[in-house]
C-alpha cells in the first residue's frame, strides 16, 4: 500500500490528539461524507484488530486495513496551513467522496 502521511500531518495529529513517538493512529472508510454521501476518512487511536498494512511518519505509526487499503492507496495525507485542518489527496481518484467516479 502507498500512503504518503506528511510530517506536518503526523505532528498535527500528535497535537489534536495527544500522540507520543511510537503511537499508533488507524485509518478507516467512513460511509457518508460530509454533504456527499460518499466516502470520507475517519482516525481513532490505536491500531485495528485485524490484519492491516502501516506506515510510519515523525514517530507515529498510521495504520489502515486490508480492508480499507483500495481508499487508502496512491493517498497522501497532509495538513493545510490556510485552513488549519488536515487535507486527503490522491494520486488516482481526484473525487475522494465518490473514488470509482476519480
Amino acid at each position: 500500500m502507498d500512503l504518503t502521511v506528511t510530517t506536518r500531518a503526523a505532528d498535527f495529529y500528535k497535537n489534536e490528539m495527544e500522540l507520543t513517538t511510537g503511537s499508533s493512529l488507524s485509518l478507516f472508510v467512513r460511509v457518508g461524507g460530509i454533504g456527499s454521501g460518499g466516502f470520507s476518512a475517519g482516525v481513532f487511536k490505536g491500531s485495528p484488530d485485524m490484519p492491516y498494512r502501516s506506515t510510519e511518519t515523525s514517530g507515529i505509526t498510521f495504520c489502515v486495513t486490508e480492508a480499507d487499503s483500495w481508499y487508502f492507496d496512491g493517498m497522501t495525507v497532509d495538513y493545510d496551513d490556510d485552513i488549519d485542518d488536515i487535507v486527503f489527496s490522491h494520486s488516482r481518484h481526484s473525487d475522494l467522496f465518490n473514488p470509482e467516479k476519480g
